[in-house]
């Protein structure tokens, strides 16, 4: 009987698939990373806008080509050119309000004066301290701040053209990536469930909390986003502050972080009004911060992202911090996501170890 050939080991055989399996997927990842924004929203929106596509197909008898180029559509209208407009109207409103600062219209240094002056004795002291009291030494640190800022803005200059052909070319990759989930993502979730070593239960439930924690992380935080935003450029516009829209923006930019994002922008402000002397204007706008934008932040939040994910508040705090400094913009999403996921297969492994236990017995 002739020797058996070492290479047909079943064994040997499985951990080679295992190592091309593991190369492969660690190059193709790596190719991916340059576009990693564009795959990873064209992901989080086909999750979100799935019961969208699915009754698109209900209206197309089942031709899911057309439903996705239906869904794909209210995308692009409902929620892409919006997003653009309001981009460059803010765009706008920052221009003419860096004008306003740079011809001297808006006096920085006059508003810290003016908060510096109304402040206790000992808090001053300690500004004086820190070399931060004195408004000649703030102005000369502004001014140096700025003039590294336009250098670097100078520099990146060249790059505009480059970088406005990167964003349309992943612009055009999520758009067209999306068309293709919307339409086959039925059946690309059900083969990476068939794929993954696990249990099909277990499989199952991870797969649902991806998307559940996707779909509400997306919605909710997009929602009251939105909401803090106008609430915030509502009240600036009421009180006459300048650029209501731009700092309505950064308060919707910032509330992504739960509990203190907003109140990061009107709270400097609601500060410098009171020591300006603007005594009700400073109570109002505290008083609409804390009970109206916060109770935005405290009440809606919970309910569309907290509830949802079954995640704790101070855990999604910590996982949306990370996940932003991390993976940019994006981390808002991937962070809670990694968090539902974490806990998640730790729930399973403890149950799986808790029924081994009590077989062994």
């Amino acid at each position: 009987m002739p020797d058996r050939d070492p290479l047909d080991s079943p064994a040997l055989q499985s951990k080679a698939l295992l190592t091309l399996l593991m190369l492969v997927t660690v190059a193709f990842v790596w190719v991916l990373l340059p576009l990693a924004g564009a795959v990873s929203w064209a992901v989080f929106m086909a999750i979100v806008f799935a019961p969208l596509q699915e009754r698109s197909a209900l209206v197309c008898r089942g031709r899911r080509g057309w439903a996705a180029f239906g869904t794909l559509t209210v995308i692009v209208v409902s929620v892409l050119l919006p997003t653009f407009l309001l981009s460059v109207s803010i765009t706008h409103e920052a221009t003419a309000f860096y004008q306003r600062f740079k011809t001297g219209e808006i006096q920085l240094g006059d508003y810290f004066q003016r908060a510096v002056d109304v402040l206790p004795e000992w808090v001053r002291a300690g500004l004086q301290r820190m070399g931060i009291a004195d408004l000649t030494e703030v102005q000369r640190k502004v001014v140096a701040a700025i003039a590294r800022s336009g250098q670097a803005l100078t520099t990146q200059a060249f790059s505009i053209g480059q970088n406005t052909l990167q964003f349309i070319v992943n612009l055009f990759v999520m758009l067209y990536l999306l068309f293709f989930l919307l339409r086959d993502g039925r059946t690309l979730a059900a083969r990476a469930a068939h794929a993954l070593p696990l249990a099909p239960a277990h499989t199952s439930r991870l797969l649902d909390q991806f998307a559940r924690v996707v779909r509400a992380t997306v919605k909710g935080n997009v929602v009251v986003a939105l909401v803090q935003g106008v609430l915030g450029g509502l009240a600036f516009w009421f009180l006459g502050i300048t650029g209501p829209l731009l700092w309505g923006a950064l308060m919707a930019l910032l509330s992504l972080l739960p509990a203190v994002g907003a109140a990061l922008v009107w709270g400097p402000v609601a500060a410098y009004l009171l020591a300006s002397g603007s005594l009700w204007p400073a109570i109002g706008l505290t008083v609409w911060g804390v009970l109206v934008i916060g109770l935005v932040d405290n009440g809606l939040r919970p309910i569309l992202v907290g509830k949802e994910t079954r995640l704790p508040d101070y855990l999604v705090l910590i996982a949306t911090l990370g996940g932003l400094s991390v993976f940019g913009i994006n981390g808002f999403v991937i962070g809670p996501v990694i968090a539902a996921i974490f806990l998640a297969s730790w729930e399973i492994f403890t149950e799986v170890r808790a029924e081994q236990g009590r077989r062994s017995k």
